[in-house]
Order: C-alpha cells, then structure tokens, then sequence
C-alpha cells in the first residue's frame, strides 16, 4: 500500500474515534437527536407511501369512471334518440299520406295496396265498407320524426274524417312507419318491420312531444262526443254496422254455392244466418299475451291469453289492437299475437258446442267414462262444455266443491263429471 493511502486511512480512524468519543461525552443530548430523525424519516416515508396510494386510487377511480361513461353511452344507444316532432316538414310523405287517405275514403284498395306493405283480408273488406259511410277527410296534418335508417319516419297522422250525411267531422291519429323504395319513392310499412323497428316506434311514440299530441287529440275527440250525442250514436252505430258487414261478406265468401242455389236462400235464416259473424270472426292466440281493458299498453290486464285460446274478434283497429269477448265482456288484446280460426274449424266447434246433451251419443261417452277418484275446488272456477275459455261456460264450480275427475289432461284442463255430464275445468284451480 503506498505512503499516502495509510495517511489517509490513519486520518479517518482519529476523525472516528474523536467523533465516538465526542457522542459518549453528549449522549445525553445526541440520542433524543437520533430517535427525532428516525421518527421524521418514519413519517416521511409513510407520507409517501399514502401519496402513492392516493394516486393509484385515483387512477383506478378514474379508470372505472370512463368505463362507466362508455358503458352509460352503450345504454344509451339502446334508447330511442329524441328529436324534435315536425309539422309537415316533408312535403312528399303528406303527397303520400293525403293520396292514402283519399284512397281509403273512396275504397281503392288497388291504390291502398301499392303503398302500404300490409293489408289483410280483413281489412280490406273493413276498408271498403267503411269508405260506403265517408264523403272525405278535410284535414290532414303529418307528424314526423326520422326512423331507424336513413329515408325512413314515423309518422303520427292527425285527420278530420267527414261523414256522409253528418253535420261535424271527427279527429283521430294514426301512427305509420315511412319507408322509401329503391326507386326513391315513399312507401307506408305498415306491418312488415321487425321487432327492432316496433321497439323503436313504441319509444319514439312514448317521447313527450308525442304523448302530448296524441292526448291533445284524445281529449278533443272525447269532447267533441260528449257535446254532440248524435255523432255518438253513428259512430256506436258505424262500428256495429261495419263488423256486421264484414262477417256476412266473409260469410259469403266460404259458402258460394249458398249464394248461387236461389231455391235454397229463403232457409238460409232459419238454418242460423245469425250465427254467421260469430263464426268467421274467430281469432287465436299464437303467443301467451296479457288481455288488457282497453287499446293501450298501460291499461289494466284482465287476465293472460294462453296459446291456441279463442275469442270472437269484436273489432281490428287501425293501431294494432283487436277488441274481442273475453267471459262476456270487451277486452283487448295486441293484433301481432292472433291469428283468424279458419272457418271449418270453427264450423266444427260450433256444431259440437251446439250439440244437444241428450243425444244418446254423447249420453253414452259420459257414462261410461272412468272415474280417476275425485278433486277439490280450490278457487271458484267456470266449468264449460269444452277444454277452452271461449267455450261455452255450463256453470259455476265453487271454492271447497268436490268434483268426479275423469282425467287431467296435459293441455292444463280437467275433464269432470258435472250434473252427469262430462265437462271440463282448468287445472290450477282444483287439486
């Protein structure tokens, strides 16, 4: 080792021991030093460590903030966009809407069927027997707001229909989807769309701006019938009138060689012609439906409709509602979930709802079907004649009311012996 580093090396033992010595002689004073600075440096280090946390909490927080703004938007793009409801803001759709209307008041339905995408037998005949009792419709004023995809609206349709022979018009509103073809002409889509485009109508239709309308037109349609009681009774009269028309044309339709044998027709009364509109005006159920008290969403349910249940169709109105008989009384059920009774189904359901119970036929079934023991009513319940609701009800079995069980079916009803004959309650509510 050389001279220097010894000298060096020998320099800093003396700086050393005079330093130890120095701290021996003040340890009094040197050791409450050391114990504050290692409590600073304790504090310090735990100061930064919750900084460090703060931070990192901070860009979690602020992490999760903009996935819940992206996810918010996503939700949001679920919803129906609001935009502002124009009036007659599109001159060709009125052209389009104004020749439509004139075609339904002087029933051209060949014109009816160019433009509008759907229209069923039903209401086509519906169509050209009410064009019978219309003279015009004075006012037109379209509603629009833009569709899914470009070119395309929903459009809310204010009309003043003027009947013939009667003094004031009556408003209504009708909602259509506008579509446009590939030759850049406007179209009405009034049936085709998916269920992609009814949600979106449904939304676009509960926006504010919309419910306001539509009340506005409610209330003045309501008033105008309440001060005018002629116009009542023609409008009560009109819609009676019309679904008689359309029953009896439907009538005719099935049964021609009827119309064609001039020797037959003055039976044709006697043999139940009254029948007639019952019979064709069938309709079913294809999906389980609620049965509401009136043509809207938000009205009471009444009860639900099971799939393959029948109800005579009352009335098939114009916003997709049908009015129909459930147990004696109006109800209303969504026209996307029936579908019509062919008429030789319903030919047959009548013919055995008809059958006298006396027949020896029938007296023969009934007595010599087997009794599986016996089920106790649980909630009172209608019994009818056959396994469906529309059935013809024979009377009331009541809570507590012990019946003969024949079967339980797997349709969800119960064949019974009832005043010794057969006949049928629902399932859930005996055991």
């Amino acid at each position: 080792m050389k001279h220097s580093d010894q000298n060096k090396l020998h320099m800093l033992k003396e700086k050393f021991m005079t330093a130890r010595d120095w701290v021996m002689d003040h340890n009094k004073i040197v050791m409450p030093l050391v114990l504050v600075v290692c409590v600073l440096l304790t504090i310090v280090i735990a100061v930064n460590a919750n900084h460090r946390e703060a931070l990192e909490n901070e860009a979690k927080e602020a992490a999760m903030a903009v996935s819940n703004e992206e996810t918010d938007s996503q939700v949001e793009g679920l919803e129906a966009p609001v935009f502002e409801l124009e009036e007659n803001a599109h001159p060709e759709i009125n052209n389009l809407i104004r020749t439509y209307y004139d075609a339904q008041a002087s029933g051209d339905i060949q014109t009816i069927s160019s433009m509008n995408a759907y229209l069923n037998e039903i209401e086509t005949i519906r169509v050209e027997e009410l064009s019978k009792y219309i003279e015009s419709y004075p006012v037109l004023e379209v509603y629009t707001k833009p569709g899914l995809t470009e070119n395309t609206y929903v459009a809310y349709v204010y009309s003043e229909v003027q009947f013939t022979d009667v003094e004031k018009s009556l408003p209504g509103m009708q909602t259509y989807y506008i579509g446009m073809d590939e030759a850049g002409n406007y179209f009405i889509n009034d049936g085709t769309y998916d269920d992609t485009v009814w949600n979106y109508i449904k939304e676009v239709t509960l926006q504010d701006d919309v419910v306001d309308l539509n009340n506005k037109v409610v209330v003045e349609y309501n008033e105008l019938l309440a001060e005018d009681a002629e116009l009542n009774e023609f409008i009560a009269y009109l819609k009676e009138k019309i679904n008689e028309e359309v029953g009896e044309i439907l009538a005719q339709a099935e049964v021609p060689e009827t119309a064609d044998t001039p020797e037959e027709m003055p039976d044709t009364p006697e043999e139940g012609t009254q029948d007639v509109p019952s019979i064709i005006t069938m309709v079913r159920a294809t999906d389980v439906v609620n049965i509401r008290t009136s043509d809207s969403e938000e009205a009471d349910k009444i009860d639900k409709a099971q799939i393959g249940q029948e109800f005579t169709l009352l009335e098939q109105r114009g916003n997709g509602w049908s009015k129909v008989d459930y147990d004696g009384r109006e109800a209303f059920i969504k026209s996307d979930y029936l579908e019509a009774v062919p008429a030789d189904e319903t030919e047959v359901q009548v013919a055995e709802a008809e059958q006298p119970p006396e027949e020896p036929e029938e007296t023969v079934t009934s007595s010599n079907e087997t009794s599986m023991g016996t089920v106790t009513v649980i909630e009172s319940v209608k019994v009818r004649k056959s396994a469906s609701t529309s059935a013809e009800s024979i009377g009331t079995a009541y809570e507590g009311d012990v019946l003969e069980l024949i079967m339980k079916q797997a349709d969800g009803w119960s064949r019974i012996k009832y005043n010794g004959q057969t006949a049928y309650v629902k399932s859930d509510y005996v055991e």
